[in-house]
Formats: C-alpha cells, structure tokens, sequence
C-alpha cells in the first residue's frame, strides 16, 4: 500500500502567513502540520509516500528532503492549480499505480487512527473506507450519512439540515476503482473535482464504501483558532526535557522542554511550553501553552497559549496570548492582553 498527501492547497484562511509558508509545513507543538500525518502513515506500515505540491514544492523539498530521516520514501508530484483532491488523484495516477492508497490531507491534525483504518481495510475489502469523526456542528463540515452496517449512502457537504454528526476526517483508504471515479466525474460548481462526487459515484455504481470511526483526536489545522487548538494538544505531549541553559533564577513548572543551544534566564515557564533549539527567554513568563520556535529572542514580556514561529522577537509586551507570530516577525511595546496573527517578516508596537 502507499500513500497520497495532499499539500497543494492556497491556505487563504491562514493569511498572512499562508502568503510566504504552504499552510501544511507551519508549525503546531514545534513541528511542521504536515509531519504528524507523515508520522501516523509510518506507524501504519507505510514507507511509499506521495506528496502533491503546488507552488510551494521547494519548501516541502528543503524541510521533508526525500523522507529518509523520518523512515519514508517521498515523491513530489506537482499540481500547477489547486483543481480538487480528485483531481490530485487523476494526475498521482502514475505513482499509484495498481496499488491501494491511504489519502491523507497535509493539513490535517490526526493522531490516533490511521493505523486502524489501514488495518480494517485490509481485512475488510471495502472499495473505499473513510474516517470519521463526531461533531457538535455537523453544518461545517462534510458528513457521511451511514447505515447501520456502517457502509457510506451519500456524502453531503455542509448540510444546512441534520443529516448525521460524523464528519469526514480528512483520511481515506482506496482501492484501484477510485481512479475510475474520478475519470468519470466532471468539475463542480466551483470548478474543481471533488473528491466527495469520486465517492458518492462509487456508492451509486454499486461499490463497496464505509466508514470507519475515529477513535483519537483530529483537527483540520486550516484557520488560527484551529492551529492554536492544535497545539495546546500537542505541548499536553510533551515530558520535561532540558538540555539548553537555565539559570538559577528562574523557575520551570510542569511539562518544559528547553532544546539544546536554548537560554533561560530570568524567567517562570509554566508548562506545557516548548523552547525551540537557539532561543533566548529573559526576564519573561512563558505559558502555559506556548512553543517558542529556533531562534527567538523574548525579553520582558509574558506570552501564553502562543505559536511564535522561528527568528521572531518579542519584547516589553505583557500578558500576549492567543497569538501567532511569524518568522523574523517583530512584537514590541508596554501594552497588556494583547492578541495578535501576524505574518512573516512583519512588526506591531502595541502602545501602553
């Protein structure tokens, strides 16, 4: 079996970082989105792994390589436009060849899972299995209306009236009948391929599709809410790890890890937090619910439930919360309880 990674999409919803980082490679509890699904597809005893790409392929080259280090094998396939994830299947066709596939969006938090869904579809047979997952707000969401042996009747996108509460992860197994699908449908409203139009016609040509039920945590990491949602359940991870420099001034409680080449001085870490590799924290509060990326530089200021991406600077600035700060991004002043998203290579003085 191998695997398809969908990582061409524009990510509009996560500007302005989105305007110089693909959304799948910002990172969330101090990786890369789209290194968790990769992770989860390795744990499921896939080692051949398509990635399809658009415009930003030579980022996901320069941080993934070709996969070796993380155990995979990694090709890039490249989609001049974002045309749907049908249409990422019609031109992985070569890749894929015969061979049943796991689908997988890159921007998709799923942690636990995918091995079951792999497992079950193995010794089930379906044409199609898909992951599902319990919502409170099945309107936003795609949802799988399903029978009482689990097999999928329809898929409806968003329905504006209760259908069911199981939403689409955002992870799916296929066999070789879905490239016959996605031949046989044409663009949608929105001028793309759906993948949901692929599926729903293979449960109307008599296919085999079910749902199989997720039983972990899974987030679509697709707006800034969901990111720092994201990564407050990641840090939970996490278990104390020092190996960069704190003095004796400062104080570490709960859940901290201080990466190699990282100083602390000064300064209350109140876990879960993450210090990435070549920061500095001075005279500062940090969490909880923070990662601190390589390379940052804090200084007098108090951040929690926070991303700040690599390079970025924040200083004099108390009680930041709820905020993302882009690479090299710069947050200053005397002001209290601010909130802020911003993108790369950008500054903000918040006034006292």
């Amino acid at each position: 079996m191998k695997a398809l990674v969908l990582a061409g999409g524009m990510g509009i919803r996560l500007r302005p970082l989105s305007h110089t980082t693909a959304k799948q490679l910002i990172p969330v509890g101090g990786e890369p989105v789209v290194r968790y699904i990769l992770d989860v597809i390795r744990e499921a005893g896939i080692t051949e792994v398509g990635i399809v790409v658009g415009d930003r392929g030579d980022q996901f080259r320069r941080i993934l390589g070709d996969g070796r280090d993380m155990g995979l094998r990694i090709t890039y396939i490249e989609q001049e436009r974002p045309d749907g994830l049908a249409h990422c299947v019609l031109i992985a066709r070569e890749f894929l060849g015969s061979d049943d596939f796991l689908m997988c969006l890159g921007d998709n938090v799923v942690l636990e899972g995918v091995g079951q869904l792999v497992s079950e579809f193995r010794s089930n047979r379906a044409d199609a299995m898909l992951l599902l997952g319990k919502v409170d707000d099945p309107s936003e969401y795609g949802v799988a209306v399903v029978d009482d042996a689990g097999r999928i009747q329809r898929l409806v996108e968003k329905p504006e009236t209760y259908v069911g509460d199981l939403a689409v992860v955002g992870a799916y197994v296929f066999s070789p009948a879905i490239h016959g699908a996605v031949r046989a449908i044409g663009p949608s409203a929105r001028g793309e391929l759906e993948i949901t139009e692929a599926i729903q016609w293979l449960v109307d040509t008599g296919r085999r599709v079910v749902g199989h039920e997720c039983p972990g945590y899974w987030k679509d990491a697709g707006r800034l809410t969901d990111l720092l949602a994201c990564n407050r359940v990641l840090l939970e991870r996490l278990t104390t790890d020092i190996t960069g420099q704190v003095d004796e001034e400062s104080t570490i409680r709960g859940p901290v890890v201080v990466a190699e080449n990282a100083t602390v001085s000064g300064s209350e870490l109140v876990g879960p937090v993450l210090v990435a590799a070549g920061a500095v924290v001075r005279d500062s509060k940090l969490g909880p619910h923070t990662a601190v990326g390589p390379g940052c530089r804090i200084t007098e200021a108090e951040i929690a439930d926070s991303i700040l991406l690599a390079d970025a600077t924040v200083h004099g600035v108390s009680g930041l919360s709820g905020s993302v700060v882009g690479r090299s991004a710069s947050v200053r002043g005397g002001g209290a309880g601010a909130e802020v998203f911003l993108g790369d290579d950008s500054s903000v003085v918040i006034a006292s």
